[in-house]
């Protein structure tokens, strides 16, 4: 909370705004502790000097890389500094040994590629523009000199990035610990391509995010004394279930579900299944395809993926049939039976996608 003493007439200053959070000025008058300000934007208000907070005149227009060398560290401030990195095409910012990213919702592939990573390997932390390789590379490092294990956190909001920027710090550690195993397939293949399968089964579209992560997962990768890949294991909790009964529109169901329903003829033939839009789980919104991804392909990607990661053949089809099987179930409906308090399917379309759900259920 700012004190009454801090602000004389001339100061500069933010002030809460309705419409765009803060605004800047110039204190007018002083009167105990209420302030005029006359704003950048032309209007005079009226503040409390407790939501009243300095601004900084001296700093760059483009920012600083690292927050801490802001002369006010408050929510104005950082708010600011974002945006004008932001306007520069600068979507990351240090705040000491704390990235901060700023979604830019689009692909910048030429941040990730591996001459990025090379460009990081071994540099000192601070040295080069901050990055999530620039945290990934700072953590192996500290493994690999003092051999203790380093943690993580990545924490946001619905739609901040948190899968991409974790997807990134995977791809990173891999990139520095992989290798290849004798099958031919390498440990950092399997990291990776673990992302894809959990994406698959555990985000789905909501309101802010067309990606969005329902699930929450601790990663854990291992090395051995030589700094390579040796393993890895994932741990995944409070999985949204709810929302394979029901959701609201203008969201979606799990990707995985859509995925099946596009999937190759002898795949749908296979589990009995047709356009998403035929299923109760899935036609509670209005949204059944998402712009900019295909479902068809995805299906490809994931199976793809799972081979990658170890998972058979016959492990793969069991998963997709009680999938399958799920969005079946959601299409049966009963209707009050010959007996007190007992129910029948209720007509014979109930009746094949119980029949059907049974079939693929084993039972």
């Amino acid at each position: 909370m700012a004190s009454m003493g801090r602000f004389t007439v001339g100061s500069h200053v933010w002030v809460e705004d309705a419409d765009v959070a803060w605004i800047d000025g110039l204190v007018e008058e002083v009167h105990g502790d209420e302030l005029i300000i006359n704003c950048t934007s032309g209007k005079k208000v009226t503040a409390n000097v407790s939501s009243v907070y300095p601004k900084d005149v001296e700093v760059k227009r483009c920012g600083v890389e690292d927050m801490t060398r802001l002369a006010y560290l408050h929510e104005p401030g950082v708010l600011r500094n974002l945006k004008s990195r932001y306007g520069m095409n600068e979507i990351y910012t240090y705040t000491g040994n704390i990235l901060i990213a700023v979604n830019p919702f689009q692909r910048l592939p030429h941040l990730y590629n591996d001459h990025m990573m090379e460009m990081y390997k071994g540099a000192e932390f601070g040295e080069l523009s901050p990055h999530p390789f620039a945290m990934a590379d700072r953590a192996y490092r500290l493994m690999m000199n003092y051999g203790t294990s380093q943690a993580i956190l990545v924490s946001g909001e619905s739609g901040a990035g948190k899968t991409e920027s974790t997807k990134m710090l995977m791809q990173y550690l891999a990139f520095m610990g992989g290798k290849v195993e004798s099958d031919g397939r390498s440990v950092q293949q399997q990291v990776l391509e673990s992302n894809p399968v959990l994406e698959a089964f555990g985000n789905a579209k909501t309101v802010r995010n067309n990606n969005s992560s329902r699930f929450g997962k601790f990663v854990e990768l291992q090395f051995d004394q030589n700094g390579k890949i040796s393993g890895a294991a994932i741990r995944t909790y409070l999985l949204e279930r709810s929302r394979v009964c029901q959701i609201s529109d203008p969201e979606r169901n799990y990707h995985c579900f859509y995925m099946l329903c596009a999937a190759p003829p002898e795949d749908r033939e296979r589990y009995k299944l047709g356009d998403a839009s035929l299923f109760h789980y899935l036609n509670q919104s209005n949204c059944i395809k998402l712009d900019g991804m295909d479902d068809s392909s995805e299906y490809i990607a994931t199976r793809r993926a799972m081979d990658i990661v170890g998972i058979s053949s016959d492990e793969q089809d069991a998963i997709f049939r009680v999938v399958a099987a799920i969005l079946h179930l959601g299409n049966v409906e009963f209707s009050e039976g010959s007996e007190a308090d007992s129910s029948v399917p209720k007509d014979d379309k109930s009746q094949f996608h119980l029949r059907t759900a049974a079939e693929l259920f084993q039972v």
